[in-house]
């Protein structure tokens, strides 16, 4: 078996407190490797580390210049740092990131136990116009040896079906999505993620913030759409090992024995016409059965 333990921390910032910020998050990432020892990778909401205040709390309109950070830079360094101490896989949710561009994204980073930045995700899909963040252009994966490969998608790109679809087509078998949404779509969001996760045959691992900062909700689901396990609004987390042989499983006999959506694409895609993506479906290339 390809198993993948994850602990999903749905939590709160310490609000416009960058350092509390970190040592909240440094402390229960050490508490999660205390009591979970099994645990191979942790994941926290998104924009955690930058602090971010609640819905109706006032926030200084320049928040997102102070709280930017470079990429690698003292911050990276710091859960770098930590990931090495714990022996973790971190998914330490998004940070605005200050690029060489002059430009500032929210971006999601995966940090190996050996201390790596291993992936760095510029969110696509800024969930505008609320967010003032520059869009990133590029979907990205990255491999657990001898596990499987990860893909990386931020809070609002669960709503659009072209993220999970390219990271699967990418070889994602696990989406880890931080999220931080405050506002009463949240069962949307949670719709597309079963969604997401049964159109595409892979686990979705969306974390989202705890009260006061977010609604919470967090949730897990299985590559057939079935959701494995969902937190309420406060503060909890989600422990799970995913059997990623599971999803080599769905993929191969089809979600509940029935539905092949890769094998079909596999087989016709490529005579099918996609004007709004200026071509036709290329099967990836981990796909062997047509």
């Amino acid at each position: 078996m390809r198993t993948l333990a994850v602990a999903a921390i749905q939590t709160a910032p310490v609000p416009l407190d960058l350092e509390a910020s970190w040592q909240r998050f440094a402390d229960q990432v050490r508490s999660t490797r205390a009591l979970f020892p099994h645990v191979q990778l942790v994941v926290v909401p998104e924009l955690l580390l930058a602090a971010e205040a609640p819905l109706l709390r006032p926030c200084p309109e320049d928040w997102m210049q102070r709280a930017a950070v470079t990429v690698p830079g003292p911050l990276t360094d710091r859960i770098c740092a930590l990931a090495v101490e714990t022996g973790l896989w971190l998914v330490p949710g998004s940070v605005f990131e200050r690029a060489g561009d002059g430009n500032i994204y929210n971006t999601a980073l995966a940090v190996s136990p050996q201390g790596e930045i291993v992936a760095r995700y510029r969110k696509i899909f800024p969930w505008q116009p609320y967010e003032a963040c520059t869009p990133g252009k590029e979907f990205v994966v990255f491999d657990i040896p001898d596990v499987g490969r990860i893909g990386l998608a931020i809070c609002y790109d669960g709503s659009f079906p072209e993220t999970a679809r390219q990271l699967a087509w990418l070889g994602a078998e696990v989406i880890i999505q931080p999220t931080l949404t405050t506002t009463r779509d949240r069962e949307m969001e949670l719709v597309c993620a079963r969604a997401n996760a049964w159109t595409n045959q892979v686990y979705v691992v969306n974390v989202n913030g705890a009260d006061p900062c977010g609604v919470g909700a967090s949730a897990v689901v299985d590559p057939e759409g079935i959701v494995r396990q969902q937190a309420g609004p406060g503060e909890e987390i989600l422990v799970d090992v995913l059997d990623l042989d599971t999803v080599t499983r769905v993929r191969a006999y089809g979600t509940a024995g029935l539905n092949r959506p890769w094998s079909q694409l596999a087989r016709y895609g490529a005579e099918i016409e996609l004007p709004m993506y200026g071509g036709a479906f290329r099967p990836p290339s981990w796909l062997k059965d047509a």
